[in-house]
């Protein structure tokens, strides 16, 4: 699988966000929202989508279970905050290290791409997560539900101690 090492700068977004698990994901409701309003939000940069998720810190993945709630975010990046309409958000990812990982195949193929970045990748990658959002950035290549769709995953990370 396709990996690099980035260091994102700071961006801000706009968008909506849920509260929800893998066992009860509302991530089609979600979406569907922010799509049908996502025309109102102004000072948009460029046409990329921002599928995010916030994680009550790092012990959510050492207490992961199905049923565990974090905060999914449906997304855009802004140049600035003004004028955020009614039913939005802002959120702003902080500048640091993520390893990139390009998934190819739908949504139902996720698992084995998670599987790979953390049994894999990551115990032989001289990393740690780090405690910040990780998110997909849905570009070009994207293609809802698509067989052929690409999506870059970005995981928070920084070197082990």
């Amino acid at each position: 699988m396709e990996s690099r090492i980035e260091l994102l700068p700071e961006k801000i977004l706009i968008g909506k966000s849920m509260r929800m698990s893998l066992a009860q994901n509302r991530t089609p409701v979600l979406w569907r929202g922010f799509m049908m309003e996502k025309g109102q939000i102004k000072d948009q940069i460029g046409s990329d989508l921002y599928s995010i998720q916030v994680y009550d810190g790092l012990q959510y993945f050492e207490t992961f279970s199905p049923t565990t709630e974090f905060t999914k975010w449906a997304a855009t990046e802004v140049r600035k905050i003004e004028n955020i309409p009614n039913g939005f958000s802002s959120i702003a990812l902080k500048s640091g290290l993520y390893a990139v990982f390009i998934h190819k195949g739908t949504s139902a193929d996720f698992p084995r791409t998670f599987q790979y970045i953390f049994t894999q990748w990551l115990p032989k990658s001289g990393y740690e997560l780090d405690d910040r959002p990780h998110f997909e950035l849905l570009g070009e290549r994207y293609r809802n539900n698509d067989p052929s769709s690409e999506e870059e995953v970005w995981i928070p990370i920084r070197k082990k101690a």
